[in-house]
């Protein structure tokens, strides 16, 4: 049960700072809070923990222009983020995870400042019929966080220039580009800025939990400079690399998935799965399933089966059309 609420913000735009403190804040987490973190980063795409790079971003081209790239800990999509779009992170312990009343909060601040909105999907908020918030979850040992995005006055232009997403990701969502499917919350409200949006979420937090804010906890600046070198490292941010004799990709429901296979004498030597599914277990889970398995339809099926890999009928389906 929530008994405390409290809020931390973020004190620069650093990207790989930014995620080490939200990791840091999830590890001391105290049971009975709901922590709500606010930060922004400049000029990055962040991708979710289990997505290709190369496929998801421009990279190249984002490094030229000054801008990074990040990987956060939780599942899902590709964003971009600029000083025009205000980030958010519900953390707690996961007896007291409540998506719905987190997405309140949201919703309660956008009341505040005038606009309406609904949930959509499997994690996005619409005003006007377009997103202009995405959000993902991570759960572990014990804990949990809810977090996203908040466009409030994003660059539109840069966040296609430097996102890359397939075209089944697009046609699965009935439109032509990224800029299409999304809106500024400024455009609704031309009053609004990051400043009153993140006003609006405080306010709107201490309503919904019914709790005024208490001071939030001491941060282990030696354990965030850490995590900071981590986030910021090349194996973080790339992974390892699968030299693949095989590889296949679909589009699902519950999100897109890319299998790349080393296959020699028609065995599964290595194999390495991309995807934007909120459950950040699925790549471990069919990796594990597949290794050291014949590269053949019923030997990769039976393997899917028996080891109770999450989305196995998808999964199994998306190899079937391969015609292995």
């Amino acid at each position: 049960m929530i008994e405390r609420i409290a809020i931390r913000k973020s004190d620069g735009f650093d990207p790989y700072r930014n995620l080490a403190l939200e990791q840091h804040l999830l590890e001391t987490v105290e049971g009975g809070c709901c922590l709500l973190y606010l930060w922004q980063n400049a000029r990055t795409v962040v991708i979710g923990k289990n997505q290709n790079a190369w496929a998801e971003c421009r990279t190249t081209l984002l490094s030229q222009e000054g801008g990074r790239l990040a990987r956060r800990l939780s599942g899902g999509g590709a964003v971009w983020h600029d000083l025009g779009n205000l980030n958010f992170t519900f953390l707690m312990h996961s007896e007291d995870y409540d998506l719905a009343r987190q997405l309140s909060v949201i919703r309660t601040a956008c009341e505040i400042l005038g606009i309406e909105t609904e949930v959509s999907g499997r994690n996005d908020l619409l005003a006007d019929g377009r997103k202009f918030s995405g959000n993902a979850f991570c759960h572990r040992d014990g804990r949990s966080y809810h977090h996203g995005t908040l466009l409030v006055d994003v660059d539109t232009e840069r966040m296609t220039r430097y996102l890359s997403p397939s075209k089944a990701k697009l046609e699965s969502k009935g439109v032509e580009s990224v800029r299409a499917r999304v809106v500024n919350l400024k455009e609704l409200n031309p009053q609004v800025s990051v400043e009153t949006v993140k006003a609006a979420m405080i306010t709107a937090f201490s309503n919904v939990f019914g709790l005024a804010p208490v001071a939030p906890p001491a941060v282990d600046e030696a354990r965030v400079q850490a995590l900071t070198a981590h986030y910021a490292s090349d194996a973080w941010l790339f992974g390892r690399n699968v030299p693949f004799t095989f590889r296949c990709e679909d589009r699902f429901p519950w999100g897109g998935v890319e299998l790349q296979l080393q296959v020699e004498h028609g065995v599964v030597r290595d194999a390495k799965v991309y995807t934007d599914d909120m459950n950040e277990g699925l790549p471990e889970s069919l990796e594990r399933a597949l290794s050291g398995a014949s590269f053949s339809l019923p030997a990769l099926t039976c393997r899917i089966e028996s080891q109770s890999v999450p989305h196995a009928r998808d999964l199994i389906q998306m190899l079937t059309k391969q015609e292995i």
